[in-house]
């Protein structure tokens, strides 16, 4: 079996609580990250969780872009998976990094659907 799709995992580490903890900002953000990609957006559900942190989702035709955030640690975890050639998960990573002002970011990226599966780092 061929790859399947590109499975990109991003931990990123400095931003701001109220980056972080604003529902509209990261709604916004993770819309604009899709659309960068060449991605289309097939459902949104955005959850924001008490005292604080939220957690969205964009289910796309591709697979998926999801992102959790845990503004008392200035930490989020991003994770997008798509499938196909004519996407390019790269710059809806690079947005969401950009507009969160992540101090450290960590990139992992997995190729789906290979047996054995081959991590590529970054």
């Amino acid at each position: 079996m061929e790859t399947s799709g590109k499975h990109h995992i991003v931990e990123l580490w400095g931003s701001t609580f109220d980056k972080l903890n604003d529902l509209d900002f990261i709604r916004k953000t993770l819309i604009q990250a899709a659309e960068k990609a060449g991605v289309d957006i097939r459902e949104k559900i955005f959850h924001r969780f008490t005292p604080h942190g939220l957690s969205g989702v964009l289910v796309l035709a591709e697979s998926h872009l999801s992102i959790h955030t845990f503004p008392e640690h200035g930490y989020a975890s991003v994770d997008i998976y798509t499938c196909g050639d004519s996407v390019n998960p790269s710059l809806a990573i690079d947005h969401i990094c950009e507009q969160l002002a992540a101090t450290s970011v960590e990139k992992l990226e997995i190729n789906r659907g290979e047996k054995p599966m081959r991590i590529i780092s970054h």
